[in-house]
């Protein structure tokens, strides 16, 4: 009786069993079968119950048998199967000895591991992507250092450049769209360095930053006593200054109505008259123009000429917000780490997770933002492979976090001092788990004994 109820409490454990369980003898002819084998492997008990698994061998649900090379070896194996549904399983076959050394029973357990495996493969993926993009960054960091500049690696970008360097060698304006911090002075400079006048001066000038009433004088130049405050020999105009080479416009479309004449006399004769003369001069230079504005719209409303617009506008290119081109993101993060590292005399790397996070902002300061971002965090990371944590709206998002929870210790009436005291203790080494990592390096930013940190975690259960 004894040993029928033990033999009964057996097959109840083994028939709980979340995993699938299957015993053969040492022959391999099947005694036990559970529940969970018939989920796991997708075989019905009544079709291997009583019979050896030689005879249940075939290719669609059972290529091989993990019983027989157990059986062969004489220890532990393990072998991944896919069953009949796709699903993948781990099998493992653990042989029983008797008082000879003869293998008596083999004990087969079967564990669904598609769930695993899966996560197993994205991972797997994962890797191959994050080396993918460290051996990018690697070839960049190479490319940098030979000065040789990165433009366009995107479509997008490189489309650009296309158009640009097909205009590069005609005379005619070309006016450059674009968000602001996009780079269209970038892309004004790489037409006039791919342009018959590259060995002349090219010259910008932000029709934005410069007052109203001072816009002429800056362009065309002065005589001497010409208003009052001029240089009494006079100065030459910065068209004058750009002879020979290219004069880049910027924010063209923040130039007023009176300048706008001016400006459209001098596209159409080239005629240069300083302030306060009457002599003018013909000036050999190439204008490109830009703006973030919609020129078209200022039409209508009457701010900007439709004769200038379409002297400007003889060719037209649009430069992309740095979203849309996400693949220039990473040789540009490159490229301004490599400037900052030189001028900072620092040696910062960029790291996968940090280029990913890069990659997935809006940038709505486009590469201008970007270039600040890199800048900033040369020179605030302590770290020198840079870490999503030094990211600026990353620690801003900490500071505000911090200051949340201690407002919230501040303003909570009904906590004792002690508890307050308790709750702020826990957060700072919450906070200092995080950014630190271990008790050594804890104990060493908070100054106090490494037995004192861990002490502190045991106590709030942090550990």
């Amino acid at each position: 009786m004894d040993d029928e109820k033990r033999k009964q409490d057996l097959e109840e454990i083994l028939e709980g069993s979340f995993d699938g369980i299957l015993v053969t003898d040492g022959d391999g002819k099947v005694l036990f079968v559970n529940s969970s084998y018939e989920r796991v492997a997708e075989i019905k008990k009544c079709e291997i119950e009583g019979k050896y698994m030689r005879d249940l061998i075939n290719p669609v649900w059972m290529p091989n048998s993990v019983a027989y090379v157990v059986a062969e070896k004489k220890t532990v194996v393990s072998k991944r199967q896919v069953v009949k549904s796709g699903r993948h399983i781990m099998v493992t076959g653990r042989p029983i000895f008797d008082e000879n050394g003869d293998i008596k029973k083999i004990v087969i357990n079967a564990r669904d591991i598609t769930e695993i495996y899966n996560l197993s493969e994205e991972l797997q993926k994962s890797k191959q992507t994050e080396k993918m993009y460290m051996d990018r960054l690697a070839d960049l960091s190479s490319f940098v250092r030979k000065n040789t500049p990165i433009l366009a690696v995107s479509k997008l970008m490189k489309e650009v450049l296309a158009l640009a360097e097909k205009v590069a060698n005609f005379h005619a304006t070309v006016l450059i769209l674009g968000e602001s911090g996009v780079g269209k002075e970038e892309v004004a400079k790489y037409i006039h360095q791919n342009s018959m006048r590259k060995n002349g001066p090219f010259v910008a000038i932000n029709c934005g930053a410069i007052p109203a009433n001072l816009l002429e004088s800056e362009l065309f130049g002065y005589e001497k006593g010409a208003f009052t405050g001029a240089m009494q020999s006079g100065k030459e105009g910065l068209l004058e200054a750009a002879k020979g080479g290219t004069v880049f416009l910027d924010e063209i479309g923040e130039i007023t109505l009176d300048f706008q004449v001016k400006l459209l006399r001098f596209l159409e004769s080239k005629e240069v008259r300083r302030v306060g003369a009457v002599d003018s001069k013909i000036v050999d230079v190439r204008v490109i123009a830009a703006t973030n504005r919609d020129l078209q719209q200022m039409i209508e409303e009457g701010k900007f000429r439709e004769d200038l617009y379409y002297r400007l506008n003889v060719v037209q290119i649009e430069v992309p917000p740095l979203n849309k081109r996400i693949d220039d993101i990473m040789p540009l993060a490159t490229f301004f780490l490599q400037k900052y590292n030189v001028k900072y005399d620092q040696e910062k790397l960029l790291t996968y997770d940090v280029v990913k996070e890069l990659e997935n902002r809006n940038w709505v300061g486009n590469v201008r933002e970007l270039k600040n971002v890199i800048e900033n965090m040369v020179i605030i990371s302590n770290n020198e492979y840079l870490q999503v944590e030094d990211l600026p709206w990353y620690r801003k998002e900490y500071e505000m976090k911090k200051t949340r929870e201690l407002n919230k210790i501040n303003t909570d009436e009904e906590m004792s001092l002690i508890d307050a005291m308790d709750e702020f203790e826990r957060k700072l080494l919450m906070n200092a788990k995080e950014r630190y990592g271990s008790t050594r390096e804890m104990a060493v930013k908070l100054k106090v004994n490494q037995s004192t940190i861990v002490r502190k975690l045991q106590k709030y259960n942090l550990v």
